[in-house]
Order: C-alpha cells, then structure tokens, then sequence
C-alpha cells in the first residue's frame, strides 16, 4: 500500500526506478476504479428511476384514495366508525397475523362449481323420484332401546328420530348405526331399520369424529398451503392428513396457525355434505391432483363412489361424518413430519400433520397433561438427566453408554445369565 501510495504521490522517476511491476499494478487498480465508477453512477440512475417510479405510485393512489372519498361524500355514506375498525382489529389479533390465509387456489374454485351443478342434479332427480310417490312409503325405525318409531323412507333422518326422544340425546350423539351400518346423522332413511346412537365413548364414533376432524385440518391445509391433499385418516389417538407441497416443507412454526384456521372453520358450523358421483366425474373434478386420480384408478372398483364436502373442501371419502363442523369443541395441532405416498421411499415426499380432538375442553386439557406427564417419563430424558448415556452423530438410534449406564447393563447382562 505505501509502495503504490509513493507511486501515486511522488515523481514518475520513482515509478520508473521501482521497476515495470509497479506499473502494471497502478494500471490495474486505475481501471478497477474506473469499472467502481461506472457501476456507481449506473446504481444511482436506478435508483432515480425507482423513486420516481414510487412517487408517481404514491400519487396515483392519493388520486384514487381522493376520487373514493368524494365518491362517498356525494352519496352521503360514512366513513367506518372506530368502533367497528376496533373490532376488525380485535378479530385480527385474535385470529393471530400468521394464520391469514392466502387467495384461494383456482382449483378450489373449479371444483366447487362442479360439486355445485352435480348436487342440483341430485336434487332434481330426487324431486323427480319424489313426484312418482317413491318416496312417501311410511318406515319403522327400531331403537337399540326397544322403542319404535314411525317415518317416511327418504325423508326420516336418524337426526330427527333422536331428536324426537330427547334434543340432549340428538346433539350428544356423534354417528348412527342404521341396521349395523355406520350412517350419517342427516342421511335419510331408505327403509325399515334398526338405529343404534353412538357417543363419543364408543372407538367407532371416536373413528368418525377424528375423521370429520381430519377433514377440517385438511380444508385448513389447503388454505393455507395450496397444496394437493392425499391421505387424512383418523389414528388410535387422533389423526393425521397428508400433503404434497411441490417447492417447500411444513415447519412447527406453522402449527398455531392452522389452528386458529380450525378454530375459525369449526365456529362456521360448516354442514358435511355427501354426493354419489361417477367415477368418471370424480376423476375430472380431481384432474389437478394426480394422487386422487391415483386413488381413484387403483382402488375404486365400482361405478360410483363418494366425496364429502365442508366449506370449500371436497375430498374424496367413504364417511361418514359428524352433521357439521362446529361439534368439534376442542382441536390441537401438535406434530409435523415427512412420509412418503403410502410408505414407499421411491415416490414423492409427503407433508404430514398431525392433531386431536375431543367433544369438550375437560378433555382435551387431560390429554395436554398426559402428553407433558409422559415427556417427563421418557427414557431418553431420564438417562440423560441421570448420566446413563449420551446420543451422538456417529451412532444415530444408538446411545454410548456412560459409566454408570454401563454399570447397570453389565448387571442386568449377569442376571438374565
């Protein structure tokens, strides 16, 4: 540096005496320079291109902001009270900023247009069987107690026949048994039966409520994610849904935000609603996700099968389901992991999240003390709080035993000798 500074300052004799290195050095720091000028002044043209770009944004939204507000003035309209802004801003913090979900994907859209013209179809046919006098055959329905009821085949639902008994046994009730098939609470009778009402103490109303939950998280996943769903059934201790996100992966970061949007679905009391539907159809209402078609292709053997739709979500599903959304009382979303389609390492990476859900609070506030209580009895805690052994890179699924583990597994070892 001193060397090139003395070139610099002094008289070209000492350039020359220093020798034609030197040189070469000056010369190329000089052209440095002249390239650092360049790019210099070319950053500040575009950033005077940018702020002017800004500006005439700034003033074009003034200018419409203004138009607006005289609008409003000539047709004598209020501006929003604070007290209702103050409510938008309570609804906001409550929901939580992460959990605002983007712009719907366009094949939600598509999907529930056709579901749309397909249940009016349905109707229509049923007006029509309706009109023949099909429909007006008097049933007996037989509860699991020894009452009998009488109703109109088509038209009796295992709703109303609960209901008619007492409205607390109707809204505790999770599913029906219609002749020892599981059967929709608001699915019409087709003839004389035998009804059983199922609570949630039972494992298969458990199934069915962990089921329609699964489908809740599913409506949320694809809100939030855009996704393509796959799989979401019902487990031994909750559910899970499985997701397939191209350019990304689920972070734990994410769970309180599906959440607070499982809340949001579950007050909105969205109705479960079932379809028959050609399987024709059904692969052109799936067309946009190849793991439906898929399901569609490879498992559904029969002319017709079902779907079931809550709010925007349509999914593929045999049922059945709780009457709506809101009998879900209390949801946690707790664990993320990756899987593959259908446990197979050599097809596509899969999203899964996991959940639970109970039919009141108490319920779940025991289960989050089980789930803590059994954190504290893991043995991978204790042996590390009590220097037994350690885990390690270069053993993954496999402690190194510290003295005093060792001292235990060696007499363990002699005993069972």
């Amino acid at each position: 540096v001193q060397r090139l500074r003395d070139e610099l300052l002094n008289a070209p004799d000492r350039c020359q005496a220093e020798g034609p290195c030197l040189t070469r050095e000056v010369a190329q720091l000089r052209a440095e320079n002249r390239d650092l000028r360049h790019r210099l002044y070319r950053l500040r043209l575009c950033l005077a291109e940018e702020l002017s770009h800004q500006a005439k944004l700034e003033s074009a939204a003034r200018a419409a902001a203004a138009r607006e507000e005289a609008g409003r003035a000539a047709a004598g309209a209020q501006p929003p009270s604070s007290q209702s802004q103050e409510k938008d801003i309570k609804k906001k913090k409550e929901i939580g900023p992460d959990s605002e979900v983007k712009n719907q994907p366009n094949f939600i859209k598509e999907r529930l247009k056709l579901f749309e013209i397909l249940k009016k179809d349905h109707q229509l046919l049923l007006a029509i069987y309706e009109k023949k006098g099909n429909t007006s055959k008097v049933i007996t329905v037989r509860v699991a107690d020894g009452k009998t009821v009488e109703g109109e085949a088509w038209k009796t639902t295992p709703y109303q026949v609960a209901a008619e008994i007492s409205r607390e046994l109707a809204e505790s009730t999770v599913i029906a048994k219609v002749n020892g098939e599981l059967w929709d609470l608001d699915r019409p009778l087709e003839g004389d039966s035998t009804l059983e009402l199922l609570m949630f103490d039972n494992e298969e109303a458990q199934a069915v409520y962990w089921h329609s939950s699964a489908h809740i998280l599913g409506e949320a996943m694809e809100l939030y994610y855009g996704g393509h769903l796959c799989y979401g059934p019902p487990i031994e201790n909750g559910f899970y849904y499985d997701m397939f996100i191209e350019d990304r992966a689920v972070s734990s970061t994410e769970l309180s935000a599906l959440e607070s949007i499982c809340k949001t679905i579950i007050k909105e009391k969205q109705p479960f609603e079932r379809l028959e539907v050609s399987k024709e159809v059904l692969l052109e209402m799936f067309q946009y996700n190849k793991f439906k078609c898929r399901i569609l292709n490879e498992k559904v053997n029969t002319p017709t099968t079902t779907v079931y739709r809550c709010g925007p979500l349509i999914d593929l599903c045999k049922g059945p389901h709780v009457r709506h959304t809101g009998k879900i009382k209390a949801i946690k979303i707790f664990k993320n992991s990756s899987t593959y389609w259908e446990g197979n390492p050599e097809m596509e990476t899969l999203q899964r999240i996991y959940g639970i859900s109970f039919p009141d609070n108490k319920m779940m506030k025991t289960w989050e003390k089980f789930q803590e209580e059994a954190k504290n009895r893991d043995h991978r805690k204790i042996g590390k709080e009590q220097e037994l052994f350690f885990f390690h890179d270069l053993s993954p699924g496999s402690c190194f035993f510290l003295p005093r583990g060792a001292f235990i597994y060696n007499t363990l070892m002699d005993f069972i000798r």
